[in-house]
């Protein structure tokens, strides 16, 4: 299920904000910039193409948001390089372009670094989430990882962080399995 907590950036023992309700997410979400949406899943089985299931949400997207890059990333716990993948991403960084994702299965943690905040976004299967150019966040997909998501970029190149150096990411929850 999906939950949003948001901590002060000094704290990441107490929650400021607790919540799995989809349009208080949307609405506190919403106010740093962060766009959140809940998609009706779609039946697949092992030979669809995920991109074509959900052609009509990605022109969608690609319409609003000028994506020339678009693919999906699947990460099961048993992958070989689950570790190193994992700590790719651990380490608070920000992007030049939006973060867009949209998790087909499984989940992932999303977290968010706004003035003294910090959100931490559990996505779930169903979930979209654009997190705006320039927001300092991390993202943690667990010691066994499992989830299949949908990335949209502008740049042709993928994903593309700059590191900002700072430990926050060491002082908030990780993802724990559901």
């Amino acid at each position: 299920m999906s939950r949003l907590q948001v901590f002060a950036e000094d704290d990441g023992t107490s929650a400021l904000l607790d919540t799995s309700d989809a349009t208080a997410i949307a609405a506190a979400l919403g106010q740093i910039g962060v766009a959140f949406e809940r998609w009706p899943l779609k039946p697949l089985d092992a030979d669809s193409d995920i991109l074509t299931v959900y052609a009509d949400e990605v022109a969608r997207l690609t319409a609003q948001g000028g994506y020339r890059s678009i693919d999906v990333a699947r990460i099961a716990p048993d992958h070989p390089d689950r570790d190193a993948l994992r700590g790719k991403f651990l380490s608070e960084h920000t992007h030049g372009e939006d973060e867009v994702r949209f998790f087909v299965a499984g989940e992932g943690l999303f977290t968010l670094h706004h003035d003294a905040r910090v959100f931490t976004m559990l996505c779930c299967a169903g979930d979209l989430i654009s997190v705006p150019a320039g927001m300092r966040h991390w993202f943690d997909m667990g010691a066994a990882p499992s989830f299949t998501a949908i990335r949209l970029f502008v740049n042709p190149d993928g994903w593309v962080a700059a590191f900002t150096g700072s430990d926050i990411a060491t002082r908030f929850p990780r993802l724990e399995p559901a």
